[in-house]
């Protein structure tokens, strides 16, 4: 079979709803569904939770690398997760940006990060742990 290309008309291209099914995480089961900023919440929430890499499922694009910090020292791993978190929340297109990071250490292995998200759909305050 040869490859072939195929050319779009911009004006049929139409932007995807953000619109998916809603994680009941307490609860271990999909329940209705989600849009604007809850499903952008849950979309963070799995992009987070996801070790970049590791999963053929999917892309390489999808993901994070926070776990590669554990042992790092203490200002390394600081700089490392704000930039593993802001490019894996980046391939996100819904995403404008992601700032105001604060880190606390929690313990002798664990790092916890709280940041702002910048979406489309208005700003999520977000936190996340990294630990040993």
């Amino acid at each position: 079979m040869t490859p072939y290309a195929v050319e779009f008309d911009s004006e049929t291209v139409q932007e995807q709803t953000s619109r998916t099914y809603r994680i009941d995480i307490a609860e271990n089961r999909i329940s209705g569904s989600a849009d604007g900023l809850s499903a952008m919440k849950q979309a963070i929430l799995l992009i987070l939770s996801t070790e970049r890499f590791r999963y053929e499922i999917y892309s390489w694009d999808y993901g994070n690398e926070v776990r590669s910090t554990l042992g790092e020292d203490f200002q390394l791993a600081m700089s490392e997760v704000k930039r593993f978190i802001t490019e894996a929340l980046s391939h996100d297109e819904r995403i404008t940006g992601v700032d105001s990071f604060e880190f606390t250490r929690a313990g002798r292995n664990t790092l916890s990060v709280s940041f702002t998200v910048r979406t489309i759909f208005g700003d999520l305050k977000e936190q996340t742990e990294v630990s040993a």
